[in-house]
């Protein structure tokens, strides 16, 4: 028997578990994969009946909730922690410890309510109705996605705790995780917002931006919104964006990016088929308004390359000042200096001291 963990069907292009309840194909329609990405690199599709696409064995479909089991490095407090760093954040909700977000799946706008029950657990209610089953399957993958529960933290924190830099703020943040924006034309516009300006005004636009041009669910006399989407920021003008306080470039560039997104000339996926991070890096540089922090923030937060790494970053050298009890700023080439021993653990590195600082 093939020690592989998934079995795609020739006829229907849909690959399983081999544990799927689903009637067995005929033997000559089946071929093996040893992952899901191969077997969705090679055209297949996941069964909306196993969900292989998920890690097995660490969610619970309850119908009305969702349980997921994420790893024992994983603390929920305290990537609510970054969660509510702004009070402006307009596309999520923090209250009494519990998470509320607005998401789309499969064209439904799905409100979620988010908890960790214990240590080593994740609840997820859904709030505005009971979703069809691939509906539930697709919230728990985007929450797992969200809070980074794929990745194995522990070499991270065996090579952290001999580093001058990092030993004392994972012990304080232990159990955060990168937070993740899934959506690339969200990841790519927040970082054009953010841009030369501090947190609070970033917050701001963001707040502006959304609530004028993102759908909304009310729910418990309260507004969520999802965040806007191309199609709806392609129609707009620099004046409408100028009349929230973009400055007339930010306009242009946040525009011509849904434009290209909308059309198809730029996704996610063709990002991530490219030859490695560095040339996935080179085609978001070539858009307008993306120069190398906005590259590197994107490859972080959206495409998950463990080395980005935006050493330009003022929150970044601000950190590690901070951490070293410097008496100015590093600069980049310092940066650079005090990573060694890092490899492919910089966007952690990243994130960890960005979050020192809240």
């Amino acid at each position: 028997m093939k020690n592989d963990k998934f079995i795609g069907v020739k006829t229907t292009k849909i690959y399983c578990l081999p544990t799927c309840p689903a009637r067995a194909p005929l033997p000559q329609n089946v071929v093996h994969f040893k992952t899901a990405a191969h077997a969705e690199g090679n055209g297949f599709r996941p069964c909306k009946r196993c969900f292989p696409d998920f890690p097995y064995g660490k969610w619970i479909d309850e119908s009305a909730s969702v349980i997921l089991m994420p790893p024992q490095e994983f603390d929920f407090s305290q990537c609510l922690k970054f969660l509510t760093r702004s009070s402006l954040e307009p596309c999520h909700v923090v209250e009494n410890n519990i998470l509320y977000k607005l998401e789309k799946f499969e064209g439904e706008p799905v409100l979620i309510k988010i908890q960790g029950r214990d240590q080593n657990t994740i609840c997820i209610d859904f709030l505005t109705s009971r979703p069809k089953k691939s509906i539930r399957a697709r919230v728990a993958k985007y929450v797992w996605h969200w809070f980074d529960l794929d990745t194995d933290l522990r070499p991270f924190y065996r090579m952290a705790g001999k580093n001058p830099v990092l030993k004392n703020i994972t012990k304080e943040l232990y159990g955060l995780r990168i937070l993740t924006i899934s959506d690339l034309f969200e990841a790519i516009c927040w970082a054009i917002i953010g841009q030369q300006i501090n947190l609070t005004f970033a917050y701001t636009l963001k707040k502006r931006f959304v609530e004028s041009f993102g759908e909304t669910v009310f729910f418990d006399n309260k507004h969520y919104y999802l965040f806007p989407t191309p199609q709806v920021i392609s129609q707009q003008t620099v004046a409408e964006l100028r009349r929230l306080q973009f400055t007339g470039k930010k306009s242009e560039y946040l525009i011509e990016l849904a434009k290209k997104i909308n059309t198809g000339d730029l996704t996610k996926k063709r990002l991530l088929d490219h030859d490695g991070f560095d040339s996935a890096r080179k085609e978001l540089m070539s858009l307008h308004g993306v120069g190398q922090w906005t590259a590197d923030y994107v490859s972080l937060r959206c495409l998950m390359d463990p080395a980005a790494f935006p050493v330009a970053d003022v929150g970044l050298q601000n950190a590690v000042k901070q951490q070293l009890g410097l008496s100015k700023k590093p600069n980049p080439e310092e940066i650079i200096r005090y990573s060694k021993g890092w490899k492919n653990w910089q966007a952690y590195t990243t994130f960890y001291l960005w979050a020192s600082l809240i």
